[in-house]
């Protein structure tokens, strides 16, 4: 079915005068259809509940209201996003199936599996994304939210990905404009928050490099003045250009996304339907990132003895030799600057990785905090931060022989050798005889919220920093 073939949802319920149709997607955002369905999809969320669904009656003449605008607009903006024509044709059958049944808990399946954005990694080609969501970090409710995005896919990406670092599911992307469930910290977009009747199989999911790098300048220029820290050149340049940011964050993200599935993995890495101690989410993550890091020094190293032995690097070696340079300041900035201070104290197993890389360098002599300013030993970095992810890797080697429970153990030990953990720490002290012979269940029961608490160094800069890391909820490009 076309979209001059479908027909408004009812007539009482049509909208008079459809949207005037777009034909370009760089106009997209300026346009009536997309004000309208903006508008439509704010408003239908005051009648949503978290399961996406309107249960009561007397709102669903509104909610029909709304629905028939955002099918209206849909179907307007179309044209300028043909290459998801099919995607769009579902999501207005999706629309009108939800709105025939009653507005239930909405089922956006069919449109979800037309969706397929890494078909298109294609520099500056733009999508339109309307579904009932949750949004990380944002609203827990799945409610209709939508979006314009541009895909961000410069050419040693490209290059990158079609080499040693494959990732056909990963997708970046850059916000051009949202509804409110983005107009918060989240920076993801992930088939798996839709609202749908059975789980497939995901091919795809997306990350806001824009935000990332517009929330890191903003976070690093303030915390480097607090610290007194003496950026190096490259490290600076990052805070002054959103787009040699977002490149960096590319990087970053495209080879740390692919490491949840490789190497010597004890454990599903994704940790699906399992309840672990949260530094073992720590662990994980921080994994990925110090595998990037690593990965960025081999790179740097190996286009620089290319260059220093007298050969001629093309434009895009050039561009990646730059850019792993980057990744590994922005790697180490980023952890200590932001991770380690942002949201609560319950369970925040970012938090407890970004702390744990910083005191790792400054036990290893490599990170400095005298007179009050902060300082690195940049030549000694690299190596410093490779062995800590090699600790890591060595504790999933070891612990693909060993029970699961014992697992944890382990990486206790590992988090703690470095961390101090809190003073009335169940771990620290040692786990009962009971509830080392129980289940699993005990071992996670046993852990505190705050297992690992804030060091005077980061209790002193949390409380500067705080107004700084609440600003950027909902941060745009621009607004760094």
């Amino acid at each position: 079915m076309s979209f001059s073939q479908t027909q408004p949802l009812g007539a009482a319920h049509s909208i008079v005068g459809e949207p005037e149709v777009v034909e370009d997607a760089a106009l997209a955002e300026t346009s009536a259809a997309w004000a309208g369905l903006k508008a439509a999809a704010t408003a239908l969320q005051s009648l949503q509940t978290a399961d996406g669904s309107v249960p009561d009656a007397s709102d669903h003449d509104a909610a029909r209201t709304h629905v028939a605008t955002i099918v209206a607009s849909v179907r307007a903006l179309a044209p300028a996003f043909s290459h998801d024509a099919d995607y769009l044709e579902a999501l207005v059958e999706d629309f009108r199936r939800w709105d025939a049944a009653g507005f239930g808990i909405p089922d956006f399946y069919d449109a979800l599996l037309a969706f397929q954005p890494q078909r298109q990694r294609v520099d500056g080609t733009r999508h339109l994304v309307v579904f009932p969501m949750y949004t990380q970090n944002g609203s827990s409710s799945r409610l209709v939210e939508a979006l314009l995005v541009e895909v961000i896919w410069p050419e040693f990406i490209a290059q990158l990905e079609a080499g040693d670092y494959g990732n056909k599911l990963f997708v970046s992307l850059r916000l051009i404009d949202f509804t409110p469930g983005y107009d918060t910290n989240s920076a993801v977009l992930f088939p798996e928050t839709v609202a749908m009747r059975e789980i497939p199989s995901f091919t795809w999911g997306a990350i806001f490099q824009d935000r990332e790098a517009a929330r890191y300048r903003r976070v690093v220029r303030a915390a480097a003045e607090i610290t007194k820290l003496d950026l190096p050149a490259d490290a600076a340049r990052m805070l002054d250009d959103q787009a040699l940011t977002e490149k960096t964050f590319v990087m970053w993200d495209i080879i740390h996304d692919r490491t949840h599935m490789r190497g010597d993995l004890p454990f599903d890495p994704f940790m699906i339907k399992q309840r672990m101690p949260y530094f073992l989410y720590s662990l994980e993550e921080l994994r990925c990132d110090l595998t990037a890091f690593r990965e960025s020094v081999a790179i740097q190293q190996r286009l620089r003895a290319r260059r220093d032995a007298g050969a001629e690097l093309s434009a895009v070696e050039a561009e990646t030799l730059e850019h792993a340079g980057l990744v590994q300041y922005a790697v180490i900035f980023d952890r200590i600057f932001r991770f380690a201070i942002t949201g609560t104290r319950t369970r925040n197993y970012d938090g407890v990785g970004g702390q744990l890389l910083f005191a790792w360098l400054h036990q290893r002599g490599v990170l400095h905090w005298t007179d009050t300013a902060l300082a690195f030993d940049w030549d000694a970095v690299p190596a410093a931060v490779v062995a800590l992810g090699d600790a890591i890797d060595e504790l999933y080697w070891k612990s693909i022989d060993r029970p699961k429970t014992s697992h944890w153990l382990a990486a206790y030990d590992l988090v703690s050798s470095t961390l101090t953990p809190h003073p009335a720490s169940a771990w620290a002290r040692g786990l009962s005889d009971e509830v080392l012979s129980g289940p699993p269940k005990g071992f996670t029961d046993q852990v505190r919220d705050d297992e690992f608490p804030l060091s005077m160094f980061f209790e002193a800069l949390e409380k500067k920093m705080r107004p700084v890391i609440e600003s950027t909820a909902g941060i745009r490009a621009g607004d760094a």
